[in-house]
């Protein structure tokens, strides 16, 4: 069994070693199973090339000894530099297993790969001068980097960068847990790639987890379209961002979606409603309504959205929606998908101090206004009014292209019709418009994301 897949702050990753401590594993035994964890995934990069090893003066420099003589047993050609002394009792331990020279940070190094173990996700404060200079040289005198724990200089977290000109990695191994830092904006975008060393950490009450592979089923034998879930999508002012909201559901699992247009004509196998709002929705088979994609903003946009509030289905609200959206009005079975402006937007709707990490935001939100939060962006975070929370890793960056945001609202309220609850609906939204960002490659436009969508739901059967 691997570790479990939660997030935790310094705090609970504090008190989640303390609870193995007291049940008898000691901190030298656990940073064994850290540092020789870690080893693994640095032999998998480095092999016999040569690794150098920078060792801070706490446990994080300890793990850096302990991956530095499993190496070394290993073959592997390995050089430990010692920015200082060790600090901690387990520090000066690893230190004393390991079998090879150490080296003062006045020492010249260059080689393949940089291991950083200077500092892990407790620093709170920035490098110092010297220890921001004697790693930036180390680094631009090795070809890739591997940082362990966290790369040295950032803020557990928040996900902030304690120091300018820190180095760019080509991985980052967490220890015992992920942290929060490994998945916010700005230090997630200088991590590289992410894996995971367990340590024997038990699951955390409260602790966001991690957005994985949805486990998506087939339609049933006797499934028919009202059954698998009916969607009504409402368009406004620009119909094409509500199209490819519909575009994109078709793929994620309802068994139909109607467009409520005012007029024009849509996909051959798109239903278009020309009625009013008010009276389309009163169709009792609507699983979900999705508004805000090209609704506008004018006083006609708001009695649609109105229409939709009043409706008493579940609802995904986009877009120009959460721009009209007054306090208040909003609750229940419903999912917000803020990019940062419109977060900020509706902090000041909910007067709410838009203070902490985007996690505490989109928490703050998600209480004041009943509903799920899917605070989007380069780093997602999906958080519910109960205090349920999850991170996404990284998706590409090709999904910085307008209209991507559109094909997001329309999953999510695809999952919804169907009949998941809103936070799994969210979850799942997010999970799948990742990987069919995924699938569709570089250079990719909106509607080639949504024609992607379904192979993404197909990966996750």
């Amino acid at each position: 069994m691997g570790p479990v897949e939660q997030v935790l702050t310094v705090a609970r990753m504090r008190s989640a070693e303390e609870a193995l401590i007291a049940s008898g594993t000691s901190v030298d035994q656990l940073m064994q199973v850290a540092g020789r964890g870690a080893a693994e995934w640095v032999w998998r990069i480095a092999g016999h090339h040569l690794v150098t090893v920078l060792c801070g003066p706490g446990n994080n420099g300890g793990d850096g000894y302990v991956i530095a003589e499993a190496l070394r047993e290993r073959g592997g050609r390995v050089k430990v530099i010692a920015a200082c002394e060790p600090k901690t009792d387990a520090a000066k331990n690893a230190r004393a297993l390991f079998g090879g020279k150490i080296f003062g940070p006045e020492a010249e190094a260059h080689g393949d790969v940089l291991v950083d173990c200077l500092f892990g996700s407790g620093l709170v404060r920035p490098l110092s001068a010297d220890h921001l200079a004697l790693l930036q040289r180390l680094a631009a005198a090795h070809h890739r980097i591997i940082a362990v724990d966290l790369p040295s200089g950032i803020e557990s977290d928040g996900g902030t960068a304690l120091n300018r000109g820190l180095p760019r990695n080509l991985l980052t191994v967490a220890l015992g847990a992920w942290k929060q830092a490994h998945f916010l904006m700005p230090a997630s975008a200088d991590m590289g790639e992410l894996r995971l060393v367990g340590i024997g950490c038990a699951a955390m009450d409260g602790a966001p987890g991690v957005i994985g592979r949805p486990a998506l089923t087939a339609p049933a034998a006797d499934a028919h379209k009202y059954r698998r879930g009916l969607l009504a999508v409402i368009g406004g002012a620009m119909p094409g961002a509500a199209q490819l909201a519909c575009v994109a559901a078709q793929g994620a699992g309802a068994g139909y979606v109607r467009l409520l247009a005012e007029a024009g004509g849509a996909a051959p196998d798109l239903v278009a409603d020309h009625r009013r709002p008010a009276e389309a929705l009163g169709d009792e088979r609507i699983g979900a309504v999705l508004v805000g994609p090209g609704l506008g903003r004018s006083d006609h946009a708001r009695v649609r959205l109105e229409a939709a509030l009043a409706s008493g289905h579940p609802l995904v609200l986009d877009a120009d929606a959460l721009v009209l959206l007054k306090r208040g009005e909003v609750g229940g079975k419903a999912v917000l998908t803020p990019h940062e402006g419109e977060l900020a937007v509706l902090e000041r709707t909910f007067a709410i101090s838009g203070e902490g990490s985007k996690l505490d935001r989109a928490l703050a939100l998600a209480r004041a206004s009943g509903a799920v939060v899917i605070a989007k962006g380069p780093d997602n975070v999906v958080a519910a009014p109960d205090g349920r929370a999850a991170f996404a890793h990284r998706a590409s960056a090709w999904l910085s292209t307008a209209g991507t945001g559109d094909v997001l609202a329309g999953i999510a309220a695809s999952r919804l019709a169907t009949g998941v609850e809103p936070f799994a609906a969210a979850c799942q939204g997010v999970w799948l418009h990742g990987e069919a960002a995924r699938l569709a490659g570089p250079a990719f436009s909106a509607a080639a994301l949504a024609g992607k969508v379904g192979a993404a739901y197909a990966a996750a059967l």
